[in-house]
């Protein structure tokens, strides 16, 4: 499989976690039993299907997670922004340049 389609794969599959979580955290305040059910069924769902995306690339386990980490986190902070109203403070962001960081290291690592 090609450095860009596991990128890819991995993408898809930091949006399935992070929205999977988001389902869960909406199913917590929900005010309903009906509404909160809804929410957790459909997230559990979302989150099942991460766990077969992310683990479809050929990569051993721990460098496959190590750049998903990235994709993760940058999704997630997209997602907190957009649909929470949440700012990343300076320091999740220099964190996060950090967490980028290592993902390229792990990535170039898996390109040869």
């Amino acid at each position: 499989m090609s450095l860009p389609m596991t990128f890819v794969l991995l993408f898809v599959a930091a949006v399935l976690e992070a929205g999977g979580d988001a389902l869960v955290r909406n199913g917590l305040h929900a005010t309903t039993g009906p509404s909160r059910f809804r929410f957790f069924l459909i997230g559990a769902a979302v989150l099942f299907a991460y766990g077969y995306v992310v683990n479809s690339p050929p990569w051993k386990f721990g460098d496959l997670l190590g750049v998903y980490v990235v994709l993760f986190f940058i999704t997630a902070q997209l997602i907190s922004y957009f649909f929470f109203g949440t700012t990343p403070s300076k320091t999740l962001l220099l964190g996060g340049a950090f967490i980028v960081i290592g993902g390229v290291i792990i990535s170039i690592g898996n390109s040869n």
